[in-house]
């Protein structure tokens, strides 16, 4: 697999867009989703934990995925024996884990995901009866959020056309709302979370 973050890795962590963002988007899961210390969470596209070392205090373990080696081991350097994220680095549509969550949340990836239908229906595979997704991304965009679109394959979601492909894959409760504002100099890029249930 081609690491397209080995370079922003060595910074990502300063960056108050990421840093922020991440913060904003917890406060949103926590807010939407009552997240108990019974639960099994998998963060995908977990990078360097921003989002998932929130979360993991408020559950019992969080897992994360990415397909960056380097951002996987900038989050391995921030584990601790009390707060620590068992990470995987693999691409779980082409190669599944074999093992079912509690919920699933994440950051600001689904936009470098290319199938969103095969998306879907691994995480609702994946995830237990009564459990939960939580995605945060880009709402639909002109490609000027990045100033490299190398990996991205979509310029942000439209509500009702993401929803579909949840609803499609068998998600119920299917929620779409505005969480955030990015601003850049050029202009504003909204940021949504979506909720399920499956």
């Amino acid at each position: 697999m081609q690491d397209h973050f080995k370079e922003k890795s060595k910074d990502w962590d300063k960056g108050d867009v990421q840093v922020q963002g991440a913060k904003i988007i917890a406060d949103a899961i926590n807010e939407k989703i009552e997240l108990t210390s019974e639960m099994e969470l998998l963060d995908f596209g977990v990078g360097t934990g921003l989002l998932g070392f929130d979360i993991a205090h408020r559950v019992k373990k969080v897992y994360g995925v990415d397909t960056s080696l380097s951002m996987l081991e900038k989050l391995k350097a921030k584990n601790t024996p009390e707060l620590s994220i068992e990470t995987y680095c693999q691409d779980i549509i082409d190669k599944p884990l074999d093992r079912s969550f509690d919920g699933l949340v994440s950051s600001m990836t689904l936009h470098h995901v290319e199938d969103l239908k095969a998306f879907f229906e691994t995480i609702y595979r994946d995830i237990s009866e009564g459990g939960f997704i939580a995605v945060a991304d880009l709402e639909s965009e002109d490609g000027t959020f990045h100033s490299d679109n190398t990996g991205v394959f979509h310029f942000g979601f439209e509500k009702d056309a993401l929803c579909k492909v949840a609803s499609e894959a068998g998600f119920s409760e299917v929620d779409f709302q505005n969480i955030n504002t990015i601003k850049k100099p050029h202009r504003d890029f909204g940021v949504f979370l979506l909720t399920a249930k499956k």
